[in-house]
């Protein structure tokens, strides 16, 4: 069982659960694998890891999960600042979703997205999209190569358990982002998990825009390092 890991709070409460969940082998696998989500797309596709939670650009080929990356309007950290255009190296969903809403700036996710400051004129790109659909947004799937069975029961054991963070973990995250315990459980808010109807449209909204703009402009859609989404519907 091998399960890539992106270190980011919006999965904290995912990989608290993996701890306590897996036996030690997987558990070091783990942390063997560990990168930001672009990367583990990559290794992803490559087959070097069984299952990751992957960017929704690149999941429809594969076999996923209920489990997801969701944010119902804004999500705090997806977001496009004032400056020069730019993508950010450690996503492929969030370039072409800001593609998609015609949004010219930096774009810049994760943990790091939470420092900057809505002073900066930064746009919420899930917000954005929520204004423009009336849907919420699926940033990413828990997705697997194999052991289908196993790792769609793991996926519904996290759905069904209550979230708890132990208070020194929290700690610990706060130190190591620049944030205060306050603001990781006010983003972690913001975070939902379980793709359900709803969701599902959302998905299959996005990935045929992102066909869409795919045949308008190839070239910059490739900038964004993500492969055509296959015509399988999620």
């Amino acid at each position: 069982m091998v399960i890539g890991k992106i270190d980011y709070i919006n999965l904290l409460p995912f990989y608290l659960f993996l701890k306590r969940s897996l036996p030690n082998g997987p558990k070091a696998a783990l942390e063997h694998h560990k990168d930001v989500p672009a990367q583990i797309n990559i290794a992803f596709k490559r087959g070097h890891i069984e299952a990751a939670m992957i960017s929704s650009i690149v999941s429809p080929p594969y076999r996923c999960s209920d489990l997801g990356i969701i944010a119902h309007g804004a999500v705090l950290s997806v977001l496009v600042c004032p400056g020069a255009s730019r993508e950010d190296l450690e996503s492929n969903t969030s370039n072409v979703l800001a593609q998609i809403l015609g949004q010219e700036g930096e774009v810049v996710i994760g943990d790091k997205a939470l420092l900057r400051s809505r002073k900066e004129g930064c746009r919420d790109l899930a917000q954005l999209w929520y204004e423009r659909y009336k849907l919420p947004f699926v940033f990413a799937r828990f997705c697997f190569r194999k052991r289908h069975r196993h790792y769609e029961k793991l996926a519904n054991r996290f759905l069904a358990t209550p979230i708890k963070i132990p208070h020194y973990i929290l700690h610990h995250y706060a130190r190591k982002s620049g944030l205060s315990p306050k603001q990781i459980r006010t983003y972690l808010h913001h975070i939902h998990y379980r793709i359900g109807h709803k969701e599902r449209i959302a998905l299959k909204r996005f990935l045929t825009l992102a066909r869409r703009m795919k045949r308008n402009a190839p070239r910059r859609f490739e900038s964004a390092g993500a492969s055509p989404p296959s015509p399988q519907s999620p």
